[in-house]
């Protein structure tokens, strides 16, 4: 049977799930996540892993698609490797970019996950990591355009940074008040809300029946949304999946 080894390479982590064939979307025999500093720890994982052909989502640079590649090759020199791009159409989505390959790959992806999970319906799809991006994607399946901006971490990084006086604050699991009486949480509620005021001016403009949030800070951003939303775990891989199956 073939198994399927996912990899998404984001900024700051890889993620990576294996499935086997005919196995429902997002159902995963096995998933894992590491720094990028801990490749060799990956490299020994993916070989036990047995996979038959990989596909890999990689947005950290050339430097890591040259270590991501002779990890997934490591014990098997042979293993099929397809390095998705962002093309024009794929999997029922059609790229409407100005210039389709120079969409971000992840965010084709989790363009592609959002709608196989939402299918038929006006959405949008924020991926919450190191950046935050907030996209459109059309009922009858085209994929507009989006938004970029910092992400929550970095928000806070770059008051902590540049404003004399202010503490690096990360999120707690229970949000602030919105108008905080003490400068982390006044730190923290003003870089929540402008996440959250990304994602719900993106659904009033496209007129959205869906939302899906997915990435690490995702489950700190969510309770801070007066829109209804959906939080899925690890969008891009559930994009690659779809990406993989689709006929």
């Amino acid at each position: 049977m073939s198994a399927l080894l996912l990899v998404d390479a984001g900024n700051t982590r890889i993620k990576w799930a294996l499935v086997q064939g005919g196995a429902p979307l997002g159902q995963w025999q096995a998933e894992g996540v590491a720094p990028h500093s801990e490749m060799e720890r990956l490299a020994a994982q993916w070989q036990a892993l047995g996979a038959t052909r990989a596909l890999v989502s990689n947005v950290a640079g050339p430097e890591a698609r040259e270590r991501i590649a002779a990890a997934l090759r490591q014990g098997n020199p042979g293993l099929p490797v397809e390095w998705f791009a962002s093309v024009p159409e794929r999997a029922g989505l059609r790229n409407g970019y100005r210039e389709p390959e120079r969409l971000g790959c992840d965010r084709f992806a989790a363009a592609i996950g959002a709608r196989a999970l939402a299918p038929g319906q006006d959405l949008v799809v924020a991926t919450c990591g190191t950046a935050t991006t907030v996209d459109a994607v059309t009922a009858d399946g085209r994929f507009l355009g989006g938004m970029i901006l910092p992400g929550l971490g970095l928000m806070a990084a770059a008051l902590a940074r540049n404003t004399a006086q202010l503490p690096q604050v990360g999120p707690g699991a229970v949000p602030p008040p919105l108008f905080g009486d003490n400068t982390g949480d006044a730190i923290v509620s003003g870089c929540l809300s402008a996440q959250a005021g990304a994602i719900e001016r993106a659904v009033a403009g496209h007129g959205a029946s869906a939302c899906i949030l997915s990435g690490g800070a995702a489950p700190y951003i969510a309770p801070a949304l007066k829109v209804k939303h959906r939080l899925a775990d690890n969008i891009v891989l559930v994009g690659l999946h779809a990406a993989a199956t689709a006929i």
